[in-house]
């Protein structure tokens, strides 16, 4: 059960480096604060370049959670490498969505490990622009497992169950703004 409560955050870590181009609600305290709260101090990450994944996500107020879990895996400096990455980054507001205390327990020291197997399910090597996202399509994520792309009459693009609302260009790839986490699959016995 635990491994379900820390890969959407995980995803969270990985899609840091969006902007959302749609005005949201402001974040509620409990997912951003309280994971920013429980995140054991990092030091500050090496000068990036200001257009970069990590930039990105860093400058969006959309994204606070995402970033509070990329530092608690210890994955800034890897999102940040030259790339190319695609990394589906969900909002404060999605990881709001999971259920109560899900993110602060993520952030714990404890929970690293599984922390960053849910940010490498948000991410994947190549970059995927929302043309190259076809109804059908199948993508490998950097933890190994595979997540679904579907495209809708009207143009909608769902990865799993989230709907992306947005996308920005880096400098190591693109982001896409989603609205829900990620789970990756449980496992196979």
């Amino acid at each position: 059960m635990s491994r379900f409560i820390a890969l959407p955050f995980l995803a969270l870590v990985v899609i840091a480096g969006c902007k959302k181009t749609q005005e949201q609600p402001a974040p509620t305290q409990t997912s951003a604060t309280a994971a920013t709260a429980a995140a054991p101090a990092k030091s500050t990450p090496p000068p990036l370049d200001p257009n970069n994944i990590v930039s990105i996500a860093m400058a969006s107020k959309d994204h606070t959670t995402l970033v509070a879990a990329l530092e608690a895996a210890d994955y800034v400096t890897a999102v940040a490498n030259p790339g190319p990455l695609t990394v589906f980054a969900p909002t404060d507001d999605a990881f709001a969505k999971l259920p109560p205390g899900t993110v602060e327990e993520l952030v714990k020291p404890a929970k690293q490990a599984e922390l960053k197997e849910i940010v490498k399910y948000h991410a994947t090597t190549s970059v995927y622009e929302a043309k190259d996202l076809k109804d059908g399509m199948s993508l490998g994520m950097s933890n190994g497992a595979r997540v679904a792309i579907k495209v809708a009459p009207d143009g909608t693009i769902t990865v799993n169950d989230a709907k992306i609302v947005a996308s920005v260009r880096a400098s190591n790839g693109v982001v896409h703004v989603i609205d829900g986490v990620l789970l990756p699959p449980a496992p196979a016995p």
